[in-house]
Formats: structure tokens, C-alpha cells, sequence
């Protein structure tokens, strides 16, 4: 016992010793190292902070606008119905090429290709192009099959493969564009394999082309068919719901350019060729065919009241992996594309300005980086360094105007807000670190993940308490199932709270125990179920 006795009081000297060592350093390093990084990183938050506020009350004030004088796609642009031509017949109407590019989709492939088949368009001056790289056989046998279903039923539809699935994406739509019937067409209108047109879809957006010759682009607007799915597609329809509503329409109103969402929207064929077609050089091919046309002088139309049904990722992985594709491509995309920007001739030096500063680095890359370095660092460390002091206008009030003018998209979850606001907070810890790496170019800068997708799937889930043992249930890799990240962000975020709460002034202690439970609860892997919300 005495031996044990002296061993635990030289460890606890020890351990004093090395605490005492480490508090030494800190104080010594504080003044002349710490107070003045830390000081600098708030001003720079603060910058940040104030561009991303300016940039959310300019589109604010112009959707306003919008709204008050009922500036529609339609007022904006030329667009008349279309008319039968007695004498041409069909040939009055343009040929329109209809592209669906698959992987592996067991689950939706039949509701995409039946959706197209579906739209409402002369048979003769319509084409289906469906363009598997599904690896699966058996897959790929069913994919057949339900295309040649279709065509015995009359629809010209085409079933593409490929030898390899080079470039991805991209590259089945620069492939489906080589073969010989598309020459006769004047239009392509994108389908992802979760996206389901109503009928009418051409009817609506073919006139805009056919009345307006600098018109390149109409982009329809997503909605969710399982948005009430689970807490986590409600925080995901909040954030998208203000990109359409909002930044799409900005964009479409003001200087006709918005980013392309890579599905739900028409081409012109010609327009998309001069541009220089679909290239692999980042995740977001969509953006960078949007960019190069609009340097090329084409316009592009948002149009918000043309609705497509589509799919929110049902878990945390499948969201994770799109997350990070969205935020990876557009910063690598703005590192390629800069130069060639500015020194376009082209477009207006307005017109350059707005795609550089507010589209690419107010947007994609200010409105990711700053929200977890502000919010989950920079703030926290605050507590720790009491001589370093955020202004109230930066802390409370110029995040409570940007919260509220992004969350105003969707009013039926304002009830949610404060859960939206602390997930959004996760995300961007995984939103900054792609951002970095598409910025630097390094890493996983290129990878492509196809998003997980249910279809129908989802609605066979059971509910009530079965939801809730699903909720709770480990995954049976037990480790699999955290996301350790998150929880060293917890335990930093949780450890700032009880400091301040003992020892600090800032009074941040009941935000920082909250998000660092939302941080916990991502960590543990409680996120992405069949959760009733």
C-alpha cells in the first residue's frame, strides 16, 4: 500500500508538473503570439461576415423587387405558346433530345425513364436517350428491358452504353451527344435518373428558345417528394429552397446567369457546343458549362414556376459525399477559371465582377469558410483568449439578418430554424474542408460519389416506434458509425462552454454546449434514419 500510495502521489506531482509546464507556455506565448493571431482571425471573420451579410441583403432587396412588380421569366423574355402549323405539321415544333444518365439505379430507373417517356411532345420530334454506366449486369439488364418496353410501345428511345466510365457524368453526356441522331436536334433537356418531369415540361420551356435567340439555358426548379422524410431532408429543403427561390432567381433577373444544376434544365445545342461542350475537369461539370457560356455571351432563364420532382439523400453519407462534391468543385472551378474570367471580352465588366466576387467567392467559397471558422473556432478560442472581444454586431446581429433572410425560402419549417441553424453549423466542418481542398487542389479534389438514391423505397419504411429502434441501433461495425471529426469538434466546442461558464465573461457557454450537442449527436452517428421529424 505504500508503494502504491507514493506511486500515485509522483504521478499526480508529475501531472501537476507537466499542467503547470503547459500553462507556463501559454501564458508566456499569449500576449506577444496568441492575442495577436487570434485578433487578426476575428477581423477577418468580421470582413467575411460583412460580405456575406451585404451579398444576402442585395439578393434580398432584388427578390423584393421581383416579387413586388411580378417580374416573371415570361414578362422578362419573349415566350408565346406553341401553335399548330397546319402546313408543317410536326416539323413546326424543334427536335428535342432527352438525356437520362444512370449508375446503378435499381431503385429509380423506372420512374425516370417512365417520367420522359411521359413528356407530352410530338412522337416524331422527341428522343429519349438513356445513358447507363451501371457497372451491375443485372442492373443494366433491367435498365434494357425497360427501355425496350417503351420503345414497343412507339417511343423513339435509345439505350447507350460504354466501354468505361471515363469522366463520369460528364462524360456520358459528352458520349451521348457524338451519336449520329442527335445532329437533328435542336435542344437537350437533362434528366438525373431521380428526377421526374410533369407532361408539360417541353411545352413550357421550349418557347423561351424558340422567341428568344440568345437564350442558352432554362433551368426548372427542384422539389422534394420526400422532403417530410426525416428531420434531416427538412434541413436539406431549407437551404435549397433559398437557392432557387432566391439566388436562382437573382441571378436569372439581374444579369441572366445562374449555375446550371446539372439536371431539370434545357439546353441548346448549339450554345452548348460553342461553349465547348461537357468537360471532367472538376465535380461540378454543370457550373463549368454554365460559366464558359456565359462568357460566350448566352443568357440563361430561371424558371421557378416549371416544377421537377426529384430525391433529398435519405442519409448522412449519401448528404456527406454530396456536400462535399458541391463544395469541392465550385473552389476548384473558381482556381481554373479566374484568370479566363477576367480577361474575357465579351460580357460586361459588371457582369465579370458579379460571377467572380458574389457567385464564386462570396457564395461558394466566404459562405462556407466562414461559418465554421467563425462560429465553431474562432468564437470558442475567444473564451479561452478574454483580451481578444467580438463585437455584438458581428456575434448576435449580423447572423441573426443572414439566418433570416435564408431561411424566409421555407416558411412551413421557420419552427425549425434553430435546428437548421446547428446543422448547417456540422455541415460547413465538412463544407471548409472540401472548399480547401478544391482551392488547393489537393486530396479528393476530383472524387465523384454518386448520390445513394430510394425512389419509392423510402415510403416502405415502418414508422412510430419501429422508427425509433432504427434510430438508436449501432451499425455493426461499431466504429463505422462515428464521424470522429465531428466529435473532436464537440469535445473542443463543449470544453470552450465550460470554461466560460466557470471562468469566462463572454456568456457563449449556452450556445456552446448546444452546438457542441449537435456536433455529438452528428459524431455518434444519430443522423440520416427514418426519423419522424
Amino acid at each position: 500500500m505504500e508503494i502504491n500510495s507514493e506511486t500515485f502521489v509522483l504521478q499526480s506531482s508529475t501531472r501537476a508538473g507537466v499542467l503547470g509546464q503547459v500553462g507556463m507556455l501559454w501564458d508566456l506565448a499569449k500576449a506577444p503570439l496568441i492575442v495577436p493571431v487570434l485578433r487578426l482571425m476575428v477581423n477577418v471573420c468580421l470582413a467575411m461576415s460583412v460580405m456575406l451579410f451585404v451579398e444576402r441583403v442585395y439578393m434580398g432587396i432584388v427578390k423584393l423587387f421581383i416579387q413586388v412588380l411580378r417580374r416573371t421569366p415570361k414578362k422578362k423574355f419573349k415566350w408565346e405558346a406553341m401553335k399548330e402549323d397546319l402546313e408543317l405539321g410536326s416539323l413546326a415544333y424543334p427536335m428535342v433530345l432527352v438525356q437520362i444518365p444512370m449508375y446503378n439505379e435499381k431503385e429509380v430507373y423506372q420512374l425516370s425513364i417512365g417520367a420522359a417517356c411521359g413528356l407530352s411532345w410530338p412522337s416524331d420530334r422527341i428522343i429519349i436517350q438513356v445513358l447507363d454506366d451501371s457497372t451491375d449486369p443485372a442492373i443494366k439488364e433491367m435498365v434494357e428491358l425497360e427501355c425496350k418496353r417503351w420503345a414497343n410501345k412507339g417511343i423513339n428511345i435509345k439505350y447507350e452504353i460504354r466501354e468505361n466510365r471515363t469522366g463520369y457524368k460528364a462524360g456520358a453526356l459528352r458520349e451521348g451527344l457524338k451519336h449520329g441522331y442527335v445532329n437533328q436536334c435542336d435542344f437537350v433537356a437533362i434528366f438525373d435518373a431521380d428526377f421526374q418531369p410533369e407532361p408539360d415540361f417541353l411545352w413550357r420551356t421550349i418557347p423561351f428558345f424558340v422567341h428568344n435567340p440568345d437564350i442558352a439555358l432554362v433551368q426548372a426548379r427542384w422539389i422534394f417528394v420526400n422532403a417530410d422524410e426525416c428531420l434531416m431532408t427538412r434541413m436539406q429543403e431549407m437551404s435549397l429552397d433559398y437557392h432557387f427561390i432566391v439566388e436562382q432567381e437573382v441571378g436569372s433577373h439581374t444579369y441572366a446567369f445562374f449555375g446550371f444544376n446539372g439536371t431539370a434544365g434545357v439546353w441548346r445545342i448549339a450554345a452548348l457546343n460553342e461553349a465547348g461542350g461537357w468537360k471532367d475537369r472538376t465535380t461540378v461539370e454543370d457550373m463549368d458549362l454554365a460559366v464558359r457560356a456565359t462568357l460566350k455571351g448566352w443568357k440563361f432563364v430561371y424558371a421557378g414556376d416549371v416544377q421537377v420532382k426529384s430525391e433529398l439523400p435519405s442519409t448522412f453519407k449519401a448528404f456527406r459525399y454530396q456536400q462535399h462534391r458541391w463544395s469541392c468543385g465550385p473552389a476548384n472551378l473558381f482556381r481554373k477559371m479566374a484568370v479566363e474570367i477576367l480577361t474575357n471580352k465579351k460580357v460586361t465588366l459588371w457582369k465579370k465582377l458579379y460571377v467572380l466576387y458574389s457567385f464564386f467567392f462570396v457564395r461558394k467559397i466566404v459562405g462556407h469558410i466562414v461559418t465554421f471558422s467563425f462560429y465553431c473556432v474562432v468564437l470558442p478560442m475567444t473564451v479561452l483568449v478574454p483580451e481578444v472581444e467580438v463585437p455584438i454586431w458581428g456575434a448576435i446581429y449580423i447572423p441573426s439578418v443572414i439566418t433570416i433572410l435564408n431561411s424566409v425560402g421555407t416558411p412551413r419549417s421557420l419552427h425549425l430554424v434553430i435546428i437548421w441553424i446547428l446543422f448547417e453549423n456540422v455541415m460547413s466542418l465538412h463544407r471548409t474542408k472540401a472548399t480547401i481542398i478544391g482551392l488547393l487542389e489537393i486530396g479528393r479534389v476530383n472524387e465523384w460519389v454518386v448520390t445513394e438514391k430510394l425512389g419509392d423505397s423510402f415510403k416502405m419504411k415502418t414508422s412510430g416506434v419501429k422508427h425509433l429502434k432504427k434510430f438508436f441501433q449501432f451499425n455493426p461495425k461499431f466504429w463505422g458509425r462515428f464521424n470522429r471529426l465531428e466529435i473532436i469538434t464537440g469535445m473542443f466546442l463543449f470544453s470552450c462552454g465550460w470554461y466560460d461558464y466557470y471562468y469566462g465573461k463572454n456568456n457563449y457557454f449556452i450556445y456552446l454546449f448546444v452546438q457542441s450537442m449537435a456536433f455529438f449527436v452528428v459524431g455518434l452517428g444519430y443522423v440520416g434514419t427514418f426519423v419522424p421529424n
